[in-house]
C-alpha cells in the first residue's frame, strides 16, 4: 500500500464517523401549533389510512381498558391512564411513514406504508422492548401506590386525594422519561439509518435544550389524551393519527439529521 493510499484512507475515515447526538434547532413554543396544523393537513391528505389506523387504536384501547378493569378495577384504570404515554408513541409509528411519504410527494397506501416500516422495524422493536421494561417498572410502582387506595367501607375525600396525588406524581415521573426518550427518537428511526441509542439520546437532548417548547407540547399531548379518554376512546380515532403526523413535523423542525443516511422509500 502506497503512502498516498494510506493518506486517502485516513482522510476518508472521519466521513464515516457519525455524531453520537444529532444537533437540534432552538424552538419557540408557538411552533407546536404549526406542527398540529401540518399534522392535520397530512390527516386530510390520507383520510382512509388515518381513520383505519385510528379505529384500530380505538379497538385496542377498549381491549386494554376491559382487561385492566377485570384485573383490578378503578385502581388499575387510573394506572392505565397515566401510563398510556408508554404505548402511544409506538401506536403512531406507522403514521410517521405516512407523513414521510406525503413530504416526499408519494401517495401513501396501506401496502407501501407497511413496506416502509419493514426496514426500521428491528430498531423500533428494540425501542419497544425498552418501553416494556419501563412499563413493567411503572406497573410495579403502581402496585405499590395502590396501598394508598382507601380500603375502608367509607371513602374519605382526603384519602382519595392522597391516592390520586401520589399516583399522578409517580405516573408523571415515568411519563416524562418516556416522553423525552420517544418524542423524536421514533420518527428519527423511521426516517434515517440510525441506532436506537443515538436516536434516544438525540431526543432527550432536544427536549432538554427546548424545555418550554417541549413542555407545551407535552401539555398538548396530555390534553388530547384526556379528550380521548373522556370521549370513551372514540376521540383516539382522530387524535392518535393526528398527533403522529404532528410529531413527525416536530421531528423535522427540531433535529438536524443530514449526517445519517435516509432510509429507502418503498413503493
Amino acid at each position: 500500500m502506497t503512502e498516498s493510499q494510506t493518506g486517502n484512507k485516513e482522510a476518508q475515515a472521519p466521513e464515516d464517523i457519525k455524531p453520537f447526538v444529532a444537533p437540534c434547532n432552538d424552538l419557540k413554543p408557538a411552533q407546536t401549533f404549526d406542527w398540529l396544523k401540518a399534522g392535520w393537513q397530512d390527516f386530510k391528505a390520507a383520510p382512509g389510512l388515518s381513520l383505519a389506523w385510528g379505529i384500530f387504536c380505538f379497538v385496542l384501547s377498549w381491549a386494554v381498558v376491559l382487561l385492566a378493569w377485570r384485573a383490578g378495577g378503578i385502581a388499575w384504570l387510573i394506572g392505565l391512564v397515566t401510563g398510556f404515554v408508554f404505548v402511544a408513541p409506538l401506536l403512531a409509528f406507522a403514521m410517521y411513514a405516512v407523513s414521510r411519504k406525503i413530504c416526499m410527494g408519494v401517495q401513501p397506501t396501506l401496502i407501501n406504508t407497511l413496506r416502509a416500516i419493514r426496514r426500521p422495524i428491528t430498531n423500533s422493536l428494540v425501542f419497544a422492548l425498552v418501553l416494556l421494561v419501563v412499563c413493567l417498572i411503572w406497573a410495579r410502582a403502581a402496585s405499590m401506590v395502590h396501598i394508598f387506595f382507601p380500603s375502608s367501607g367509607t371513602i374519605e375525600l382526603k384519602d382519595l386525594a392522597m391516592y390520586l396525588g401520589v399516583g399522578t406524581a409517580v405516573g408523571a415521573f415515568f411519563a416524562a422519561i418516556c416522553f423525552a426518550a420517544s418524542v423524536f427518537s421514533l420518527p428519527f428511526i423511521a426516517n434515517r439509518d440510525v441506532d436506537v441509542i443515538t436516536a434516544v439520546v438525540s431526543s432527550v437532548n432536544a427536549v432538554l435544550r427546548n424545555r418550554w417548547t417541549m413542555a407545551l407540547w407535552g401539555i398538548i399531548v396530555v390534553v388530547l389524551t384526556v379528550v380521548g379518554f373522556v370521549t370513551a376512546m372514540a376521540g383516539f380515532i382522530v387524535i392518535i393519527p393526528w398527533l403522529g403526523y404532528a410529531t413527525w413535523h416536530g421531528y423535522r423542525a427540531t433535529l438536524q439529521v443530514d449526517g445519517w443516511d435516509t432510509l429507502p422509500t418503498a413503493g
